[in-house]
């Protein structure tokens, strides 16, 4: 296959791990162009992020001294760009660890969707998406979905989890599913009408897959926004 026929999606793929190179240096070349790139450095988004983000806002300097600790991006626009391009661009780094934040027409955290899936990526993302978070979801509803069996070992993790997203949001919801594929957490997103869904990188090229295939389809969800993280 050439590199022109490559599928659209690894451009979506190639271009998310070489946002990841902008940690710090937005000037960093990577895939994506930096106007479609926001760099945020703060221990705790203020309240008004998420309106600051929808509305044109620039890139909020709560704490310069620190590193990076979010990258967010408007999704149509770079899947708009992805897709005017000749050819993919080729990954050049592993991603880092800073999230990444996509989102289409708004940016909202009314309903938030946390996939737990048991390993201590996944443990570890939604602690810090919450500590990130903490003053913007105080009024938000969440629901958690965790695979329906457990080990033993991971159980008492689990609970911490539920109790810690509990006690961050006005409403939380458990629920035990045998979800597989990142298809079907975004189809529950979609159907529940969720704003926000949180999931680990190690998920990325299927994510890429499903907005590729429904992208301005009829199941498209434009309130729906992607939280990544390691």
């Amino acid at each position: 296959m050439s590199p022109n026929e490559i599928d659209p999606y690894y451009r979506f793929v190639a271009m998310y791990s070489n946002v990841m190179v902008a940690k710090v240096d937005i000037s960093v070349n990577f895939a994506v162009p930096e106007e479609i790139i926001k760099t945020h450095y703060c221990d705790r988004l203020p309240t008004g992020f998420p309106a600051n983000l929808t509305n044109g806002g620039k890139s909020l300097m709560c704490n310069p001294e620190q590193s990076a600790a979010l990258l967010t991006a408007h999704l149509p626009e770079v899947l708009d760009w992805l897709h005017g391009l000749e050819k993919p661009r080729p990954m050049e780094n592993e991603p880092c660890a800073t999230p990444v934040l996509l989102f289409d027409r708004e940016m909202s955290t009314e309903k938030l969707l946390f996939h737990y899936d048991g390993t201590p990526a996944s443990a570890r993302l939604i602690r810090n998406f919450i500590e990130l978070f903490q003053d913007i979801i105080k009024n938000s509803k969440a629901t958690i979905i965790s695979p329906s069996f457990i080990p033993k070992s991971k159980m008492k993790e689990e609970q911490e989890l539920v109790q810690l997203v509990t006690s961050s949001t006005a409403e939380t919801s458990f629920i035990k599913f045998n979800f597989n594929r990142i298809g079907d957490f975004w189809s529950y997103a979609v159907k529940h009408e969720c704003t926000l869904l949180v999931t680990t990188k190690n998920y990325q090229a299927d994510l890429a897959k499903v907005l590729f295939h429904f992208y301005k389809g009829g199941m498209w969800y434009d309130r729906l926004s992607f939280y990544l993280a390691f």
